[in-house]
């Protein structure tokens, strides 16, 4: 196992029908994968795509999450794989040899309308809600809106008035305020509201490659300003600029370039990694959970050294993790 505290803070899982993690899949992360690279615990999400903004389709999509939610949960034996709901409970973990299991909540359309369900949430052990998806929601505008849905290019101006509450009940709950796929105006917002450091778990630089999903620099400074975090990603598209036969290609070298450029930004303290796998994510030097040493070494190179690197794999993460728990109730 590596010695770093490695942590990947977002994985997607397939829904329904999930495969066994405990044996090799054909998924970019299971727990054979993480053991064979040294990737010492993971937040697997419960993604929700967006969908209807009615009371049927909010229904569905709560009762989806809590399921997955139940889901992850369950892959925790509390001996290999321990369950960790706290950030006391991740910074333990790293003094045994069990793998950790998080969870989260990526798209707030799983919250509908409904104030009360961050506690829920957090109560099965969630650590944070990524606010949007691809498509506006009832809390914010995204960065991609989704046309077949009805979208606009925006709706809310950012935040709406039932996003501004959300933002509370979240900070009251200690969940992570996560602004990953938001818009702009939205994300800054949400920034300036926060009781909380707000962090982006899957992102990169936009100065580096312009593509909406990524933050440009008036976004990294506003992490800054809030003791936020960014977290660069292992997505192609994110990564390099579309080339002319329209076929992405990026490598561990690309996310480490895009992580010089945050830290030069905003300060080492304000960076961290993901990977998204599962969800898209996959790079060279880093195509699943087993090759996790690549991106370390990668780093290295670039003259990390071993105090940087534990920040970056999660260091901050728990930092702002910790902020949320103390901001809570």
């Amino acid at each position: 196992m590596s010695d770093l505290p490695t942590l990947d803070t977002h994985i997607d899982i397939r829904w329904p029908n999930p495969p066994d993690a405990v044996a090799e899949t054909a998924m970019r992360v299971d727990f054979p994968k993480m053991r064979k690279g040294g990737l010492r615990a993971a937040v697997f999400v419960a993604y929700l795509p967006q969908g209807k903004r009615d009371a049927e389709g909010h229904a569905a999509a709560a009762e989806r999450t809590e399921a997955m939610l139940a889901h992850i949960r369950g892959r925790a034996d509390g001996k290999a794989r321990r369950f960790c709901a706290t950030a006391a409970e991740l910074a333990a973990l790293y003094e045994t040899d069990a793998l950790g299991v998080l969870s989260a909540v990526e798209n707030g359309y799983a919250m509908g309308r409904d104030l009360s369900a961050p506690a829920r949430w957090k109560a099965q052990g969630a650590c944070y809600l990524t606010l949007t998806h691809n498509g506006h929601n009832e809390i914010a505008d995204s960065a991609i809106p989704r046309p077949e849905l009805g979208d606009g290019p925006t709706e809310h101006n950012g935040l709406s008035a039932f996003g501004r509450e959300a933002i509370g009940a979240l900070n009251q709950a200690g969940v992570m305020v996560d602004i990953s796929h938001v818009a702009k105006p939205a994300m800054l917002q949400a920034a300036e509201l926060s009781r909380a450091p707000v962090l982006a778990t899957h992102t990169a630089c936009r100065a580096l490659c312009d593509h909406p999903r990524n933050l440009d620099d008036e976004q990294l400074d506003a992490l800054r300003q809030v003791g936020g975090l960014v977290q660069i990603t292992a997505v192609m598209s994110f990564l390099n600029k579309t080339p002319p036969n329209g076929r992405y290609h990026a490598t561990v070298d690309d996310m480490a370039r895009h992580v010089d450029h945050a830290v030069a930004r905003i300060g080492i303290e304000h960076v961290g990694l993901s990977s998204d796998f599962d969800g898209g994510g996959g790079v060279q030097g880093w195509k699943d959970a087993g090759e996790t040493p690549g991106l370390t070494q990668a780093l290295r190179a670039r003259g990390y050294d071993e105090a940087a690197l534990r920040l970056l794999w999660s260091g901050n993460f728990l930092r702002v993790w910790r902020a949320a728990e103390a901001a809570a109730g």
